[in-house]
């Protein structure tokens, strides 16, 4: 038995045959950032054997202050190709998968096939339905966590239940819920989101201790403090039956980068990032009303035309196309917002 992990393989309970449980484990984590930043070390450095991490996000400055598998060197490279290189440098005896495309419908199931467990620390709400329901018709556990400003919640969802949809039968409006690029995030919430994420997974994987089955956890770094919530299987849901189209389940009328490119000349571009964001780059014809001003300045849009609305990474545009469609306006708004744009359209654009 590799010396490194003889701390834990003398707990009490733990020994090698749990040990043994994690070298043969296989896990999936979807998201590199926040909280995969503190997942996947601590995965690694326990020994689990594999690990596969899908994310087809980059590393920008913003990211720093909490997604600590990355470093300054690694701004604009491949999320899963940095954590991949920390996780080598932590463990070279881990196997890491890595697959810079994003978790869709099409290839969900056959990706969580692959893998005894999946571990959702993605930051949208499309996903995260996705990652349950496809852990669910797979039948393997998924262990989840949200983090927003200064707390987070973590659980997991089990193929016979409870599970995702039992908390949360639908998702909360498009963007009435604050990003961490609209609302900022705490960087130490995520860090003890993420690693009762990995507490969970562990347990699973190894038979130790009791996993969050039922019961969410939350902190609220503010005040220090965490309880917990219990939930029961809902009766009443709708079984799940197949994978669906996400972002229209969670109300994300989204155009790609290369679209809003086609469409540019006959569509009112409306970007509804901050002055300052403006400054240093812009999509070229856009409209500038931000986020907060849109409520009272809504009427200077020509509502003859679409409007395609923008910000940083498409967060506050989902907000924003929501209450022009209110409004009696046709709109959509750009997925990946500018950063996407930058790397798909213009890459002589400067990002932020």
């Amino acid at each position: 038995m590799d010396a490194r992990y003889s701390r834990q393989v003398a707990l009490p309970g733990f020994g090698t045959a749990a040990q043994g449980r994690l070298s043969a484990a296989r896990v999936l984590v979807i998201g590199a950032g926040g909280l995969g930043s503190a997942v996947l070390p601590t995965l690694a450095g326990a020994g689990v054997g594999t690990i596969g991490i899908v994310d087809d996000d980059t590393v920008d400055a913003t990211n720093l202050h909490r997604q600590h598998i990355h470093g300054t060197d690694d701004i604009g490279r491949s999320k899963t190709e940095s954590a991949a290189e920390s996780i080598a440098a932590l463990n070279p005896g881990t196997l890491v998968i890595t697959r810079t495309d994003r978790l869709t419908s099409a290839n969900a199931l056959p990706i969580l096939s692959e893998y005894d467990l999946v571990i959702d620390g993605s930051d949208n709400f499309a996903t995260r339905y996705l990652a349950a329901d496809a852990a669910s018709l797979t039948g393997i556990p998924l262990v989840w966590g949200s983090v927003s400003q200064f707390g987070g919640q973590a659980s997991v969802s089990w193929p016979d239940g409870p599970g995702y949809r039992d908390l949360f039968p639908s998702p909360p409006p498009p963007g009435s819920v604050l990003s961490c690029e609209a609302g900022g995030v705490f960087p130490t919430a995520v860090t003890v989101i993420g690693g009762l994420m990995a507490t969970e997974a562990l347990k699973i994987l190894s038979g130790v201790g009791s996993p969050l089955r039922g019961r969410v956890t939350l902190f609220d770094a503010l005040t220090g403090e965490f309880s917990s919530l219990d939930y029961l299987p809902d009766p009443s849901a709708t079984p799940v039956t197949r994978l669906i189209d996400y972002e229209a389940f969670c109300g994300i009328d989204t155009v790609t980068a290369d679209e809003v490119s086609a469409l540019a000349d006959d569509s009112v571009l409306l970007d509804v990032r901050e002055p300052w964001e403006a400054e240093i780059a812009s999509i070229r014809g856009s409209v500038l009303i931000p986020l907060g001003e849109l409520s009272t300045r809504f009427e200077e849009l020509d509502r003859s035309r679409p409007v395609v609305v923008y910000c940083h990474h498409g967060v506050r545009s989902a907000s924003a196309r929501q209450f022009l469609v209110e409004q009696g306006y046709r709109a959509t708004h750009l997925a990946g917002g500018i950063d996407l744009w930058a790397r798909r359209i213009d890459p002589e654009m400067e990002r932020y």
